[in-house]
């Protein structure tokens, strides 16, 4: 684990463990790994506080770096684009905004457009990256439905490929963390059975499901839906659909952008009301123009326009065309509008998806351990510090 000789580093404040916010707490990092969080008045008695760097920010608040399973680019770059400049671009910039941890995720495409960002996040990866860590890959299509393409190009909408996907897998084993595809479609049951199989998370979205076909994908192995409400069937009273499905079935976990644009604040409470079993998570379902001026960009192949920070499609100016929005604040949304308490919003940015990605026995929490994925906020839940694997990046 850690080296003894290496810098031992002490970050007071408010810390959030699994057990709870330690007021009067203190975490603490050597190498790459946590060795020690939570009330100060415990700190183990070997650790050499006496050359230890101190970061004191005692009305602030310790959290886990957030894990970020649906973002498609930031700071002018498309994941679309990859190459080691624009990872280091996208990466940099959301390492800046709190994300420790994040899926590189693909819109719908050909097939050779997706061949090349598997090759290069799968090159990207082999090496230490200097930012945001890229856990792997999130297909957000080409498997889904036409009727709701949102801002993929429907052009390259086709049926579920096992062969792809086996193809995919071979190629780059363990890369392909998360498929996005509509359930209903020819070939999807079949698919997401695969998936299953294969440790990846199936995941619901871009789809005219009706609340029965939901189910019957639950039961092949349909673990997931992508931006809860948005893309996907309503919910009528004698007709639940795929928003019915979502909020009943706890089989299911859900995805939440929390900007106040995608969903209501009141449909982001009634989510966090029905949604109780650690699966509720946030994402941001980012866009090359998150952190960049209101102008025109693109998503994937399709032209957007970004007024007052809201992306649209430049063919429907009524079509959400990803969003602007950052981890940091949904987080800041989700206790500021939403109501939620510093704890259930961690939950929802860090441990949530973590546990979704199967990588919660290393981080996602603030526990002795584990990797140093570390936020230091300050009252106004505003970034004072980013550490990764317990190197300070911001």
């Amino acid at each position: 684990m850690s080296n003894s000789r290496e810098q031992l580093t002490l970050l007071y404040g408010k810390v959030l463990t699994p057990e709870g916010l330690q007021e009067n707490g203190v975490l603490a990092m050597q190498g790459e790994h946590i060795v020690y969080a939570g009330e100060a008045t415990a700190l183990p008695a070997d650790l050499d506080v006496l050359n230890a760097q101190s970061i004191r920010e005692t009305e602030g608040y310790i959290i886990p770096g957030f894990i970020d399973i649906h973002v498609h680019g930031g700071n002018g770059e498309d994941f679309m684009d990859s190459n080691k400049e624009v990872l280091d671009t996208i990466t940099s910039y959301h390492c800046s905004q709190g994300t420790t941890s994040m899926l590189a995720t693909t819109m719908t495409a050909p097939k050779a457009a997706i061949d090349s960002v598997l090759k290069e996040v799968n090159q990207y990866t082999q090496h230490e990256m200097p930012y945001t860590r890229l856990e792997g890959v999130h297909l957000e299509g080409p498997f889904i439905s036409p009727k709701w393409p949102g801002a993929q190009n429907p052009e390259h909408i086709v049926h579920a490929n096992i062969d792809w996907l086996e193809e995919w897998e071979k190629a780059y084993p363990g890369l392909v963390k998360q498929v996005t595809l509509a359930p209903e479609r020819d070939g999807a049951l079949e698919a997401i059975a695969w998936l299953k199989d294969h440790n990846i998370v199936a995941a619901l979205g871009h789809t005219d499901a009706t609340y029965d076909e939901v189910l019957n994908a639950v039961e092949a192995g349909l673990s997931h839906g992508v931006h809860t409400f948005n893309a996907m069937t309503g919910l009528h009273h004698r007709k639940p659909g795929t928003v019915g499905a979502m909020l009943s079935d706890d089989r299911l976990s859900a995805e939440i952008i929390a900007d106040g644009i995608h969903v209501h604040p009141a449909g982001v409470r009634i989510l966090a009301r029905m949604k109780q079993d650690y699966n509720l998570i946030l994402i941001t379902d980012a866009m090359s123009a998150t952190g960049m001026a209101d102008g025109e960009y693109t998503l994937g192949d399709l032209p957007v326009v970004v007024e007052n920070g809201i992306a649209t499609l430049k063919s429907n100016r009524d079509s959400l065309a990803g969003s602007t929005l950052t981890m940091i604040k949904g987080f800041q949304f989700l206790i500021k509008e939403i109501g939620l308490d510093i704890e259930r919003a961690s939950q929802l940015a860090s441990r949530n998806p973590a546990k979704k990605l199967g990588i919660d026995h290393r981080t996602g929490s603030l526990k002795d351990g584990y990797q140093a994925d570390v936020l230091l906020l300050n009252s106004d839940l505003e970034i004072n510090g980013v550490w990764v694997q317990g190197h300070r990046k911001y």
